[in-house]
């Protein structure tokens, strides 16, 4: 199969899970396997080779060609969210006593297979010493040589920075490719910009799907049972931690026989406490992704969340309660003051614990080395649950019984 025909297997391996690329991929041969790979964009690549069994890895790494499968082989010894992960090999690498007429030449071989955006001028030992781009190749006298012509002391990424790091140094430059040197300046690969935002763009997609249980290999056409192991076992977790609040309503059972009135407004201070803290949780994961948050403004975040729980819940506080004073009133109940006054503190508690329980869920399991938007709405509904409906009943019970 030709470059042509394996495009089209390379756009659709582009959209699946890896896992499931992988063993699609196990139908194609080992030089076909590899084609592909490199058709695809470096972070992809690398996560359907991850996904391989070791030996088919080795095997398709050695029918790649040598550049691609050690620029694929330096990658893979970075962390997953490392710029080294999004490298790729630099072709138009030229020596600085290299005339504009011989690297014009070099480039028009270059280009019949590979897009050529900068020319990389490097010494003997790969160290950077500038770059020059197609403009200033054509400007220039045939006869000068590239370190007359060259852009000196570019701008690079270091090979162990963060995506998202990378991504703020870039957001104001907007070049196609930028290349990567290591902490000796010797280049070791390029990145385009492009992969930068996408891979980005991927991480924050997935955040959503995993603040409920929803890991980030599920895409829509990952197969129902593979789906079906990827959520059922948080929907388990969820379903226990339910059980809590369900435990702290029926420790108040004979509060509720009582006054049914109770039982009407406990959705009403669940639902506000849990909406709450997930505007919280949102703002502490966006602060997070974008490397808003650094270390020591913890703190601060924190306690500003717990203010605005405050001011919130007295807001909607005062709104509940004057609704509770009306249905109590209009049930005829003997204290629609004191069931007032217990939702109103109720809500304003349970607004402070859940916007502070939502900035500090991410911040926890940050800290625990684990993914901060990982089923952190799950942790936090149930905490809100319990707290909020816990806290109300509470302050009925001393209020009126």
């Amino acid at each position: 199969m030709n470059a042509t025909e394996l495009e089209p297997l390379a756009n659709q391996l582009a959209l699946m899970p890896p896992d499931q690329a992988a063993k699609m991929l196990d139908a194609n041969s080992e030089s076909e396997a590899a084609s592909i790979l490199a058709l695809l964009s470096p972070a992809v690549a690398e996560d359907v080779m991850l996904a391989m069994s070791e030996e088919r890895r080795r095997v398709v790494f050695a029918a790649a060609p040598a550049m691609n499968s050690q620029q694929w082989t330096a990658n893979l010894s970075y962390d997953s969210d490392a710029v080294g992960r999004l490298m790729e090999h630099p072709h138009a690498v030229f020596r600085p006593n290299y005339t504009v007429a011989e690297t014009v030449e070099r480039i028009r071989k270059l280009a019949k297979n590979t897009l050529v955006t900068y020319g990389f001028i490097v010494d003997d030992r790969s160290v950077l010493l500038g770059i020059v781009a197609m403009r200033d190749l054509l400007l220039a006298d045939s006869s000068s040589t590239l370190d007359k012509v060259m852009l000196q002391k570019p701008f690079v990424l270091a090979p162990t920075q963060k995506v998202i790091e990378a991504m703020r140094m870039v957001v104001n430059l907007h070049f196609p490719i930028y290349p990567v040197c290591d902490p000796t300046g010797r280049l070791v690969g390029t990145v385009r910009g492009r992969s930068l935002f996408e891979q980005q763009a991927y991480e924050i997609s997935a955040q959503a799907g995993s603040m409920v249980g929803v890991e980030k290999e599920e895409r829509i056409g990952t197969p129902w049972p593979m789906s079906l192991r990827f959520r059922h076992p948080w929907l388990q977790i969820n379903l226990l931690t339910a059980f809590l609040a369900a435990v702290v309503v029926g420790c108040f059972q004979s509060i509720i026989n009582e006054i049914v009135l109770l039982a009407v407004f406990l959705p009403v201070i669940s639902g506000q406490s849990q909406n709450t803290g997930c505007q919280s949780l949102a703002i502490a994961l966006r602060g997070l992704t974008l490397g808003e948050l650094q270390p020591g403004t913890e703190r601060r975040l924190i306690f500003k969340e717990g203010m605005l729980g405050l001011m919130n819940g007295a807001l909607v506080g005062i709104t509940a309660s004057l609704a509770m004073f009306v249905v109590a009133c209009l049930q005829s109940n003997d204290h629609p003051y004191l069931l007032s006054l217990a939702v109103f503190w109720a809500m304003i508690g349970s607004c402070i614990l859940s916007g502070i329980t939502g900035a500090f869920i991410p911040l926890l399991l940050r800290r625990l080395g684990t993914d901060p938007a990982n089923a952190s709405s799950i942790f936090l509904t149930t905490i809100s649950d319990v707290a909020s409906m816990g806290l109300f009943l509470s302050l009925a019970k001393v209020f009126v019984g």
